[in-house]
């Protein structure tokens, strides 16, 4: 079911992407007066079809993973006298450009609404305050300490954990020197400091920047209060349910979730008395926790989880926006994370980071069905990050995507004249083979994660 349900929201993400994409030229190659011979979503055998006044048939094909619109075009096809004026290659060079760059730049518009929809009721992010800090790390020679708030990275403001985490993606694979502006608790005096990078994380699968640093970002610790009671399990058969908060075990005081499941891991095997505040009153119970071997280990489980609990509002950053706020912040975010993906991919083209970091539909489809299951804020989200990276990828100078089009079109307005057919054909198998090539490797890479 699970695997069902990952398909299903992967093709709805898909669908609404491609749909998106392939308006974006629609829309702008009617406003041009191209006729539109055929907007597809999806390739192979086509499941439905309608046809419009003007000629233009609209399709839903059998396999989802891209789509096309096909336009009146003599280079592929006899295309009558009558209906010249209305041929893609008829029209001069700023209106193809227009058609070609509306794909990506409808997948943008899409971000920058997708971005304002969040935004609008307001955020509500962690602060980032260092954990634990290893010995010997980076974030050790840099001098930060458990407690301190991270404020800005290389100069760019941390408020929240996202932004932390993104300022320091931008440095993966580099060398050289990177700073922190923190300061402590309770105190509004600020401090510099800084550390040495040399090929910071270059080659890492999946890298984590914050624990690359040798840090851990605090996290308030929950109470001991239970939330889901497995049926038949110990807890059940003690009476335990779920809101009660563990005061104490066998006259210990219980401070918090982590030390109450550490207690009961010990354990297994042998009773353990407890006291819990239960509709604001007092209970006594005892509970044995059943033995569980795992991998070698051997340990007690009673068969809880724990109730979800919101953080210290003195813990968290809140944003609000009013609808013109929102847009501006939706163009920002769609800005920035369009800056850090080109930033990417020349950091796989130089090899600052490693091409285990591609990753295909298998990974994305992975991705679409954890988010979907979060919340539709989550999945709205990662459309959006979809989004602006579809909508990048076809920017990128390659011949067969948008950008190399728009690549031939600018030698075009340099030259006065199109780039030759031939030229033109021979870049088209280049760049055939280089995104094939992608999409093997990224596949590759999403086989070997299974």
């Amino acid at each position: 079911m699970a695997l069902v349900q990952t398909i299903i929201w992967f093709l709805v993400a898909l669908v609404i992407l491609v749909a998106v994409h392939e308006f974006g030229h629609f829309y702008v190659a009617r406003r041009c007066g191209v006729k539109v011979l055929r907007f597809s979503i999806g390739f192979g055998r086509v499941l439905w079809r309608r046809r419009d006044k003007q000629g233009t048939e609209y399709a839903l094909a059998a396999i989802p993973l891209g789509g096309y619109v096909k336009m009146l075009d003599e280079r592929e096809g006899d295309v009558p006298e009558e209906e010249l004026h209305r041929a893609f290659n008829r029209k001069n060079v700023w209106q193809r450009i227009a058609i070609v760059a509306a794909g990506p730049v409808a997948n943008f518009i899409l971000a920058i609404l997708l971005f304002w929809l969040l935004m609008i009721p307001g955020t509500r992010e962690p602060i980032p305050i260092v954990g634990e800090v290893e010995p010997g790390s980076i974030a050790a020679q840099a001098g930060l300490e458990a407690g301190q708030e991270i404020l800005a990275v290389d100069g760019e403001p941390t408020p929240t954990w996202q932004a932390l985490h993104q300022q320091l993606l931008r440095r993966l694979g580099e060398s050289g020197t990177i700073q922190f502006l923190v300061k402590y608790p309770g105190s509004d005096l600020q401090y510099m400091s800084q550390a040495p990078l040399d090929g910071w994380l270059r080659g890492a699968e999946e890298p984590d920047p914050v624990a690359g640093l040798g840090l851990t970002l605090d996290r308030p610790e929950p109470q001991a209060i239970l939330g889901q009671i497995v049926p038949g399990s110990p807890a059940e058969l003690a009476g335990l349910q779920s809101g009660d908060r563990i005061l104490s075990v066998d006259g210990e005081v219980v401070s918090g979730w982590s030390e109450w499941v550490d207690y009961v891991r010990a354990r297994p095997g042998e009773e353990i008395q407890m006291t819990v505040e239960r509709d604001g009153g007092q209970a006594s119970l005892s509970v044995t926790p059943e033995t569980v071997e795992e991998n070698g280990e051997r340990f007690g489980r009673i068969g809880v989880g724990i109730q979800p609990q919101p953080w210290p509002e003195d813990r968290i950053r809140t944003y609000r926006y009013g609808p013109v706020e929102s847009f501006v912040a939706g163009v920002d975010r769609t800005w920035e994370t369009a800056g850090f993906v080109l930033l990417s991919v020349k950091k796989l083209v130089v090899g600052e980071i490693s091409t285990k970091n591609l990753s295909g539909p298998i990974t994305i489809a992975k991705v679409a069905g954890d988010s979907a299951e979060s919340g539709w804020k989550s999945f709205v989200g990662f459309v959006a990050l979809l989004s602006i990276f579809l909508g990048v990828f076809n920017l990128l100078p390659i011949p067969v995507l948008d950008g190399g089009h728009l690549m031939y079109y600018a030698i075009e307005v340099v030259k006065g004249s199109p780039v030759s057919d031939r030229a033109q054909q021979i870049g088209y198998q280049i760049g055939l083979v280089m995104v094939v090539g992608l999409m093997v490797l990224a596949f590759y890479n999403d086989i070997m994660r299974l």
